[in-house]
């Protein structure tokens, strides 16, 4: 029965990402450079904030966007750290971003509509505008040191074009969207009835300059932001993220998210509270001393690799190693105990994806044995 099961789920494929980390756990004494989680604990103010409303009894169902007290303060959030102004009324508390990634697409996109997706690109994408009937524009930017330019981006619009999804930084080469790219955005948004979908989980890991789209106001009716408390509050088991948009969408975003699980969690939503106090800047910090480290390890060793401004992932090239990103990473996992991401699993094969979200001691041994490994290719 499983052919007479929905064509659009039957289409995708599970996660490559956990694809190689489970093919590297298998192998023993593997080290992993695979998962983008802080390796930080949840601060404590944050779990303190939640086990108070534990003792609240605050286990009920909550309003079905989230508690008006969250609502308030992700609204000031967005406006003091941001300077995008998004009212109460125009924010849904969600079950993580890929909840509000899955409001946001599924509830734009008709069916043979195009979204637009500058590649490099996380591995959710595709499979969330597959669900929705839509079809996925990749939109190469690897020779544009990725960046978005305004002659690339308009030989993959079309009239069947409903969105350009921006992930700055971006999952996985670390890249922060300069003004030039923004301005190509800004322009193809402005002349067409399409929105930008701005998915910013990584917007306070960040070591320069940062502007996200989503402070173009002007065109706030086509934008909506999508936010997580997983990457800078070191939250990623908790699940818990939001979208902003105009209040006309996000009314109808709100449907949606009733119909498909009624609210985020009530007591957790204290501790998110709690979260937009908490200053991750220490973090932020150690962050921006690995990425420097292996960086230069990975310049020594004479790959070439781009300096991210933001996240914490490296993306350097391997195409001067013959070897396509798959079979080169199966082949570092059975001779050098090494797994990193292949980067066809981000539409851009000749790259892997290094994760710096490790302790100091397992980011060196892991140089240690790719730098060993090279040497064999």
């Amino acid at each position: 029965m499983v052919e007479q099961m929905n064509s659009a789920l039957l289409r995708i494929q599970p996660s490559g990402i956990r694809a190689f980390t489970a093919m590297a756990k298998a192998e023993p004494g593997c080290l992993f450079l695979t998962i983008g989680e802080p390796d930080f604990a949840t601060p404590d103010p944050i779990k303190e904030a939640t086990k108070a409303a534990l003792d609240q009894n605050l286990t009920h169902y909550p309003p079905g966007v989230g508690e008006r007290y969250l609502l308030e303060r992700i609204s000031r959030f967005e406006r003091e750290r941001n300077g995008v102004c998004y009212a109460p009324e125009e924010i849904i508390v969600t079950v993580g971003a890929t909840e509000a990634l899955f409001l946001a697409l599924r509830g734009i996109v008709n069916p043979g509509d195009e979204v637009i997706v500058p590649t490099p690109a996380f591995g959710l994408y595709e499979p969330l505008v597959t669900l929705s009937y839509g079809t996925y524009v990749p939109m190469d930017t690897c020779g544009d040191g990725f960046q978005i330019t305004a002659e690339n981006l308009s030989r993959h619009l079309s009239p069947r074009t409903k969105a350009i999804l921006l992930n700055s930084p971006n999952n996985p080469t670390g890249a922060v969207y300069d003004e030039a790219s923004l301005q190509a955005v800004y322009q193809a948004a402005k002349e067409r009835d399409l929105f930008v979908l701005c998915d910013d989980v990584y917007a306070q890991l960040v070591y320069g300059p940062y502007q996200s789209f989503s402070r173009c106001q002007d065109l706030r009716e086509k934008i909506i932001l999508v936010q997580s408390f997983s990457k800078p509050y070191a939250m990623t088991g908790w699940r818990m993220g939001y979208v902003c948009a105009d209040q006309p969408v996000i009314e109808q975003l709100a449907k949606l998210h009733s119909y498909t699980v009624v609210s985020a969690v009530s007591f957790l939503q204290k501790g998110c509270a709690a979260a937009l106090d908490y200053d991750p800047a220490p973090m932020i910090q150690t962050y921006r001393r690995r990425r420097d480290y292996v960086y230069g390890r990975l310049a020594a060793m004479g790959m070439e690799v781009q300096k991210p401004d933001g996240a914490f992932y490296l993306f350097p090239s391997i195409r001067q190693y013959g070897l396509d990103s798959e079979t080169f990473c199966r082949r570092m996992i059975r001779e050098a105990k090494l797994a990193a991401v292949p980067g066809s699993c981000f539409g851009a094969d000749g790259y892997i994806r290094l994760s710096y979200c490790y302790s100091d001691d397992a980011l060196r041994q892991s140089l240690d044995r790719l730098e060993k490994f090279l040497a064999t290719l």
